[in-house]
């Protein structure tokens, strides 16, 4: 089987557990700001402007931490940030209350996370045999379902038995843990981006490439689409309460639950079309996932819609995280990778913020924003497919043809 031996593969499970370990915290961290916080009597306005200092920083920290490590290397970068981040964690901890303190370590936590997706994205091509690289992306991408469960899991489950402030402690400790896994493996230590090329040089660095900047937009509309499913699925639980057990967790899980199993399917499959077609017909396929939730059936059916609505996310960012690889310019893979992240989770946000605002009126339009999100992203794709050229195709054509 496919996965088995992708685990098998030499670093692949040192790889895999340390990047989940230390991304841990990215799936706590808006959990246990607000429960901190709100433990040491902070208004919620101010609750607000921390989680906020947070993914704003985060967006902001993440490329150029991956430019360093396009530049530097993967093992002090990890180390370093890791432990910068700690360093916001502990104020965190050691001022919740603080209206000057507990913003600052918001932010510097955020700035600073390790960017360990974009490492273990830009490891695959050299620790896997590029037959297995689907599968590998396939099954990091299915990851991503289980740290945003086990997250607020593990909060809900160290707040209980101890408190929110440990649970800051102990994502702090789980950031530094994970990074040094994976910084102190053979992989991460012998990788070396190649040197950048003149067009890819400058402050906008992998930006440079069209079709790269195409494919970030038309993913930030998923990001969009996850927030604005968010805020109905909170919204729709609110409203039919005692309808279903577990309420708006319930239809959380199920969506990644559903993720969970469509990126596995995906990495199970030996592809042969493009990755640019995977990439946009699966863009679509989401989008066709998200349209029977406007439907906003009982609590039952609301469930099984939940769960199709999780299905496509997961494959969609499989194929988009080799596509990135493709089309990324010699020498930003990493930036690029980190830039893919700053798009989702800024889509993500708009879309939560958005859709937040729809909710107070009628839950119609808040499906129909989640839906719309993710359709004008596929579309996008779609259109742009033209320019979803490989960064070594477009060298080739732009380099002189030898003359005699």
């Amino acid at each position: 089987m496919g996965y088995l031996a992708l685990l098998r593969a030499p670093h692949v499970s040192r790889l895999l557990f340390g990047t989940l370990l230390g991304r841990l915290p990215a799936g706590m961290t808006a959990l246990v700001i607000a429960l901190a916080l709100r433990e040491a009597g902070t208004p919620y306005s101010r609750i607000g402007l921390a989680t906020a200092a947070y993914a704003i920083s985060a967006a902001v920290g993440g490329p150029v931490l991956g430019r360093i490590v396009d530049r530097t290397g993967q093992p002090r970068v990890l180390l370093a940030s890791a432990v910068v981040a700690g360093g916001g964690y502990a104020l965190l901890a050691l001022a919740p209350g603080s209206a000057l303190a507990a913003p600052i370590g918001a932010a510097i936590a955020g700035l600073a996370m390790p960017p360990l997706e974009p490492c273990l994205r830009s490891l695959w091509p050299d620790v896997v045999e590029e037959r297995q690289l689907d599968t590998a992306y396939a099954f990091d991408s299915a990851s991503q379902q289980i740290l945003y469960v086990a997250g607020p899991l593990a909060v809900a489950g160290i707040a209980g038995a101890f408190s929110p402030v440990a649970a800051l402690w102990v994502a702090a400790g789980l950031g530094l843990a994970g990074a040094l896994v994976v910084a102190t493996a053979g992989p991460a230590r012998a990788w070396q981006a190649p040197p950048r090329s003149a067009h890819s040089s400058g402050l906008l660095g992998p930006l440079r490439s069209p079709g790269l900047v195409l494919l970030l937009i038309g993913l930030a509309g998923a990001g969009w689409a996850v927030g604005a499913q968010n805020v109905l699925f909170i919204a729709y639980a609110e409203a039919h309460e005692g309808g279903l057990p577990g309420g708006a967790g319930t239809l959380l899980a199920l969506a990644a639950l559903g993720g969970l199993l469509g990126a596995l399917a995906y990495g199970a499959v030996r592809w042969r079309s493009s990755t640019a077609t995977r990439t946009w017909v699966m863009a679509l396929g989401m989008a066709a996932s998200y349209l029977p939730l406007v439907l906003l059936p009982g609590p039952y059916a609301m469930a099984g819609l939940a769960f199709l609505s999780g299905i496509g996310l997961a494959p969609l960012l499989a194929a988009a995280f080799v596509l990135v690889a493709e089309l990324a310019p010699v020498g930003t893979v990493t930036e690029a990778f980190a830039w893919l992240v700053t798009l989702f989770a800024t889509g993500n946000s708009l879309g939560y913020a958005v859709s937040g605002n729809l909710a107070e009126d009628s839950l119609r339009p808040v499906a129909l924003c989640a839906a719309g999100g993710i359709t004008l992203g596929g579309l996008l794709l779609f259109g742009a497919r033209g320019w979803f050229r490989p960064a070594a195709a477009v060298r080739a054509v732009e380099q002189p043809v030898p003359v005699g």
